[in-house]
């Protein structure tokens, strides 16, 4: 039984995990901006597998076998997929676009699990999804109507393999009882190599080469955005309601926008702060609507259904946080 911490301090700390998510984007483009985007995402992953490696070789965590290690490896490669396609999304496009797109995951998971559940969400639903996308034309719209350009088209992609990564990270993993540490350390183990092989030579002249300001930004990635960021939510959401770790992890894309416009001095216009209002809002509007929609399917099967509820970067249930650091 988790030991009694104040729920201010939980909060806090879930808040803190979305401030970081929030940040990352700046410190991926500024990142990116010295090493390229393959030499940028593999520093990070080489980075954090490293860091998790030791938490795990301390706390002995048992490593998965057999089907446990295949479906943490097939994860693993759609969290390289994620990340690769934010990343070279971020260096085309703004810090706070790219934030504010990829919370665009909120509202295609619970589609995705729908699906998966062959249960169909409410049309009310799709109102809020109707709103966010209206939110993305506002917001990359400077002013004018246009098509996205290349950076946020990339970032929505992020966006949908998001939402197939968190849906299949609930069906594959629901019922095991393999270590989510040593998991998401399989994960990102399958990053780093992925990343390091794509970027190839490039990786150690990058390295070399890199700034103190620049690998500032690996370690803020690396070590904060990937495994601090992990532990905390893994902690914290055993310790609170699933429904309040989402809504409080679910401010990520209000951080990036604060982030981007106070830290990077990035603009945003009137018609871009309406878009981003309307991206949260809608993300907001459609997490509370699917999680009454399933409440009230378990209710009917009499509580036989447990799904769980999504985040940009999480997938947690009440008792069992499934990993998408």
């Amino acid at each position: 039984m988790p030991r009694r911490v104040p729920e201010l301090v939980v909060d806090l700390l879930l808040v803190a995990v979305a401030a970081v998510w929030g940040a990352s984007f700046l410190a991926a483009k500024e990142l990116v901006s010295e090493t390229g985007v393959a030499s940028g995402v593999a520093l990070r992953f080489v980075v954090a597998a490293i860091a998790l490696g030791i938490l795990c070789l301390m706390r002995r965590e048992r490593m998965p076998r057999g089907r446990g290690l295949a479906i943490a490896a097939l994860l693993g490669c759609s969290q390289a997929a994620i990340i690769g396609l934010e990343t070279a999304g971020v260096h085309l496009t703004s810090a706070t676009n790219a934030g504010l797109l990829i919370s665009l995951a909120l509202v295609f998971t619970p589609v995705l699990e729908s699906v998966a559940a062959r249960s169909w969400l409410p049309r009310t639903y799709f109102v809020a999804a109707v709103a966010a996308v209206v939110g993305v034309a506002l917001l990359v719209s400077d002013g004018g109507l246009r098509t996205p350009n290349l950076g946020d088209a990339l970032v929505i992609a992020a966006a949908v393999v998001r939402a197939v990564h968190v849906t299949a990270s609930g069906h594959l993993t629901r019922g095991r009882h393999d270590s989510t540490l040593a998991v998401v350390f399989v994960q990102l183990v399958v990053c780093a190599l992925a990343s390091s092989a794509v970027a190839g030579a490039d990786l150690p002249r990058a390295a070399a080469g890199l700034s103190a300001s620049g690998w500032v930004d690996v370690l803020f990635l690396g070590l904060l955005c990937s495994v601090f960021a992990f532990v905390v939510q893994l902690w914290a959401v055993r310790r609170t309601s699933a429904t309040r770790a989402s809504i409080l992890m679910g401010t990520e894309p209000v951080w990036a926008l604060a982030v981007g416009v106070a830290i990077g001095g990035e603009a945003v216009g009137a018609p871009g702060l309406i878009g981003a209002a309307l991206i949260i809002a809608a993300s907001y509007a459609g997490q509370a609507i699917e999680r009454r929609h399933r409440r009230s399917r378990e209710a009917a099967q009499g509580g036989a259904v447990v799904g769980p509820i999504s985040s940009a970067r999480v997938s947690v249930d009440a008792t069992a946080p499934t990993p998408s650091p």
